[in-house]
């Protein structure tokens, strides 16, 4: 018998301790996984986290509120506009500051954009992680495309520093629209094509459909967010549910998972969704640049932002989810506490009960399923 933590996992004389990460590629950044196997069933496998711990939280608190902004890019460098708007929502929460509707749009097609970009990597490391690494080639082709309309708007392909407490950094630059909507107009048939290559092959459908299903009542007790909540059936949207910036204007579906090829909420549900989303977000991006109001993209903000004493919390639908910041002011120039909410932090929290009883081969499957992004669950 062998302790870890307070928990104690009994051993039979068939079992083996291996170490799964940090560094194993399908962990997708420096996770650590402490897998119990009999042979290739898996017993159990406890994340073990810390390995990209950066106190981000703790640095929120000791920078002032405009200098916090380039370290949002960090809680998820995948998907780093959603980390920027979620902190400056909280912030001009505190202020009661109105932002123009022109920053608002433009925020919605950084935002849509950024989860394109996200998502590609998601359905892209999937297949690749369990032996097919072509349709990845073809997803990274796609999101280097839309990184190059990302530097375009803010100079910046990974970490962006765009939004601004207020507004944003910069406005549309000439000819923009023209090359985002000739974009669009190729790249829905390259989802097409993806489809095809890997959505309904039959092989990828074998490994994942009715593995690990998540039930709606288990998705909704571990806290589950974003597409690995919606894989399961709930239909919770923060963009529809608790609407922000322009989203109430514009018209988009919210993709649920039905159990189309196995069980409700399986692997293939939580990979389909994010397919169906990326469709989504193409026509949330074409309505927003036939909507875009002109004006200026900069509320009134004081320089030396000192919001009066109180708290808030607000999120944002990031590509894995709810991302939160809970922010409390104690009117100086500097937060008195940061606390920010991730998706993928509970996404790893459900691993441990998934996998007892599943092939050691299928735990990577799992894994690429949740789309797990380690600086999320670290911070």
């Amino acid at each position: 018998m062998m302790n870890i933590g307070t928990a104690q996992i009994q051993f039979s004389d068939d079992e083996m301790e291996i170490n799964m990460g940090p560094q194993h590629p399908s962990t997708h950044g420096v996770l650590r996984f402490r897998t119990f196997t009999d042979g290739e069933l898996v017993r159990k496998a406890i994340p073990e986290i810390g390995y990209l711990h950066r106190a981000i939280e703790k640095i929120g608190e000791m920078v002032d509120y405009n200098g916090f902004m380039p370290y949002t890019d960090r809680v998820d460098y995948v998907a780093a506009m959603t980390a920027n708007h979620g902190y400056a929502r909280t912030v001009e929460k505190l202020l009661g500051t109105e932002v123009p509707a022109r920053a608002q749009y433009l925020r919605v097609i950084a935002d849509e954009l950024c989860r394109i970009a996200s998502h590609l990597i998601a359905v892209g490391t999937f297949p690749m992680d369990i032996g097919a690494v072509t349709p990845f080639i073809h997803a990274l082709r796609e999101r280097e495309k839309v990184n190059t309309l990302i530097e375009a708007l803010c100079g910046a392909r990974l970490t962006y520093n765009y939004v601004r407490i207020g507004g944003v950094a910069f406005d549309l630059p000439a000819g923009y629209q023209t090359q985002v909507l000739s974009f669009l107009e190729s790249f829905e048939k390259f989802i097409d094509e993806y489809d095809r290559l890997i959505s309904f092959n039959q092989i990828f459908i074998g490994r994942t459909a009715n593995l690990c299903p998540i039930s709606k009542e288990q998705a909704i007790a571990y806290g589950l967010v974003g597409p690995n909540l919606r894989a399961s059936g709930v239909n919770w949207d923060l963009r529809k549910n608790i609407p922000y910036a322009v989203y109430p204007e514009l018209e988009f579906n919210v993709p649920l998972g039905t159990g189309e090829r196995g069980q409700l909420g399986d692997c293939y549900d939580r990979y389909i969704i994010r397919i169906r989303e990326i469709r989504e977000s193409v026509k949330i991006l074409r309505q927003c640049f036939d909507k875009i109001p002109e004006g200026p993209i900069m509320g009134k903000v004081p320089k030396n932002i000192k919001p009066p004493a109180g708290e808030a919390y607000t999120a944002v639908e990031a590509a894995r989810g709810e991302l939160g910041y809970f922010v409390v002011s104690d009117g100086t120039a500097k937060a008195y506490r940061v606390k920010i909410r991730t998706g993928s932090f509970a996404s790893m929290a459900i691993i441990e009960s998934l996998s007892n009883g599943i092939l050691l081969a299928d735990l990577i499957a799992l894994i690429a399923s949740l789309d797990v992004v380690a600086p999320e669950v670290d911070r």
